[in-house]
């Protein structure tokens, strides 16, 4: 009797705890979690260097696995590697004239020579004290485990690493354009992501990262003459100097060793980068209590020259070489006051920056985001905020990126654009434009791909360019429209606050969306990520009716939206006419109460015309638009607006 009223009781706890389970919601749903410990020693004479490394993996998932993967992503710089490979095949393509491959990258992987290739190699790997098989595919590699790994119990992987850093090509690599001997991206083997829908062992082949949360401790043993900037907090600054003691609580001893140990810890986070070089200037600033910033650069006049020459000659018609020397310079010296004037916009409007340090490292090919770093080439204050913003959409939310690429790239241009205005008083009064016109173009074009492609299976590197960067901005800046623009904030915000370090996905986006605006929207996801359906709404004709206006819109286009119509009056007045799209189920909020406003049916979009009356003279109207702000990506704007001269 005793035994089966325990087992009732136990069956009643369980039920319970699944139903607590299923009231918490989405936000609560497992992810794995690591601790990486890793020792390094750095030749760099010779550019390798040889690593140990202990991974704790927690498997909080429900499933057994019988499978491990890792990314080996310097295998990407090999002749004939998948990277190679793709990036040819895309040079092939011609869009405007030019050939359609990363401008970084050309064929120049198929022409390494062996002592300028990557590679990451692993021997003795254990899985909690056991030898196991493993295969190298390229950039991933597999372990078949000997023993299952148990769901929500925790292992201990071990290993022992090589690697060569090669000449930068892309991200990562040595002696990059710029003179900057290490920018160590991608540089350790790094365990795929496993979530709800499995494995994701992405081979590299362009595209970015999706990386498991959890904690870092790096010990980097290099040359005392190298400066290194990087993800997470040095623990040992009052060892190593090099500008660092200025923010260390313990007094600096100057070390005599040839050779220091630099011994970073970072947590809660899904990657790790750092860069190093023996000219590095190192500056730093304090900017809000429990948050220090950090830039490092080198000035290598030869490099700069170089990067001179290569200006057009109307270009070099502004300036001079120490001119454009001492610009850099400048620019530079700027970053940590630009970040300053920049963050309590950014706390406010996208969410307080969780973390204690953020590093501006020059050594990009470009501009490359990591956790509490990027690193940069040039630090001109598009490349710098767009950058910065990465921290908040993609370092701290780290949606997948090859699934998700406009929800990383496109969140991301929106804020730097919207900051960007900020730091120039709002000068523009709709800052967003150049991402509209790069979008309608596209969506014209032979070229044009839905959003739900992989970033890696785009047909053109362009169609992938502009619909993560330019499209994904529209996307958040047009739900300003649906919903208002105060509204979208507040999602933007919600978002942040529920979904950061939990790997969010679009439909995640969305459900928050609904619930902070009321308003569903399930059909503008289906519309405007899903497929390639545009907008194109029309002004079809006026008439009288009993001393009323009727204004009746044709949707010219496939993609339904809300519409918003400006009416001038010939006095001078302005009124408003607002008609919701019938799925919305809910309106917008009017967004200038100063002006009149009269709100229409929903406009069911099976319907290809649309009427609404107005209680006002037809004679007396002006001038009439749909979407006067242009917040819309209407891709044929002449029939929007109607100038009457009766």
């Amino acid at each position: 009797m005793k035994k089966a009223l325990k087992r009732l009781i136990l069956a009643n706890v369980v039920y319970l705890l699944c139903l607590l389970s299923s009231a918490f919601g989405q936000t609560d749903r497992w992810q794995q979690r690591v601790n990486y410990k890793m020792d390094i020693q750095v030749d760099a004479q010779n550019n390798t260097f040889n690593g140990k490394q202990k991974l704790e993996y927690w498997n909080n998932s429900p499933d057994t696995l019988r499978a491990l993967y890792y990314h080996l992503y310097w295998n990407a710089f090999q002749p004939g590697s998948m990277m190679d490979m793709r990036s040819i095949e895309l040079g092939k393509k011609m869009i405007r004239g030019r050939p359609d491959w990363d401008q970084r990258v050309k064929d120049r992987i198929s022409k390494l020579k062996e002592n300028e290739i990557g590679y990451q190699r692993i021997s003795n790997l254990r899985v909690n004290g056991v030898v196991q098989k493993t295969s190298i595919h390229e950039t991933i590699l597999k372990i078949e485990l000997s023993k299952p790994i148990l769901p929500r119990t925790k292992s201990l992987i071990e290993m022992d690493f090589e690697a060569q850093v090669p000449i930068q090509i892309r991200r990562s690599g040595r002696d990059n354009a710029e003179g900057v001997r290490f920018s160590m991206a991608q540089w350790y083997p790094k365990l795929c992501e496993y979530d709800q829908d499995g494995w994701h062992p992405n081979p590299y082949v362009a595209r970015e990262f999706y990386g498991v949360w959890g904690d870092f401790e790096v010990n980097i043993t290099i040359d005392s003459s190298f400066v290194l900037g990087a993800t997470g907090y040095l623990q040992n600054a009052h060892e190593i100097g090099h500008g660092y003691e200025k923010n260390s609580a313990i007094p600096y001893k100057p070390s005599k060793s040839k050779t220091l140990t630099w011994k970073f810890k970072a947590p809660n986070v899904h990657d790790f980068v750092w860069a190093a070089d023996q000219g590095y200037a190192h500056n730093s600033k304090v900017v809000r209590k429990g948050l220090v910033l950090h830039s490092f650069y080198k000035i290598d006049t030869a490099a700069l020259a170089k990067e001179y020459d290569k200006l057009s000659l109307k270009a070099k018609q502004s300036t001079t070489v120490d001119s454009y020397i001492s610009n850099y310079k400048a620019q530079w010296d700027s970053v940590l006051e630009l970040a300053a004037r920049a963050l309590p916009y950014i706390d406010s409007n996208f969410g307080e920056y969780p973390y204690k340090q953020y590093s501006f490292i020059q050594g990009g090919d470009g501009g490359m985001e990591y956790p509490m770093a990027t690193l940069l080439k040039g630090a001109g204050n598009s490349v710098v905020l767009h950058e910065w913003m990465h921290s908040w959409y993609q370092m701290i939310l780290a949606t997948n990126e090859s699934l998700y690429p406009w929800m990383d790239e496109g969140f991301t241009s929106f804020a730097e654009s919207r900051v960007k205005n900020f730091l120039k008083e709002n000068i523009d009064s709709f800052p967003h434009a150049d991402a509209f016109d790069s979008y309608i173009a596209l969506s014209k074009s032979e070229f044009n791909e839905p959003l739900t492609t992989h970033a890696d299976y785009y047909n053109t590197n362009m169609a992938y360019s502009i619909n993560s960067y330019s499209k994904g901005e529209v996307f958040m800046e047009q739900l300003g429209y649906i919903v208002g623009a105060s509204v979208r904030d507040s999602i933007l915000k919600q978002y942040f606050n529920r979904w950061k370090f939990k790997h969010p996905n679009a439909n995640d986006f969305i459900k928050i969306a609904e619930e902070v605006s009321g308003i569903e929207l399930d059909w503008y996801h289906d519309f405007f990520v899903n497929t390639t359906k545009t907008i194109d709404y029309g002004i079809d004709s006026l008439w009288d009716e009993n001393g009323q206006m009727n204004i009746r819109i044709k949707n010219q286009g496939n993609l339904p939206m809300p519409i918003d119509l400006e009416l001038k009056f010939k006095d001078g007045s302005k009124e408003s006419a607002y008609i919701p799209q019938y799925q919305m189920f809910g309106n917008k909020e009017n967004e200038d109460p100063a002006i009149k406003r009269t709100v229409g049916e929903p406009w069911k979009w099976t319907n290809p015309t649309y009427t609404i009356r107005i209680d006002r003279n037809l004679f007396d109207l002006k001038r009439i638009e749909i979407d006067p702000k242009r917040k819309t990506a209407d891709t044929e704007r002449k029939n929007n607006s109607l100038e009457l001269n009766w």
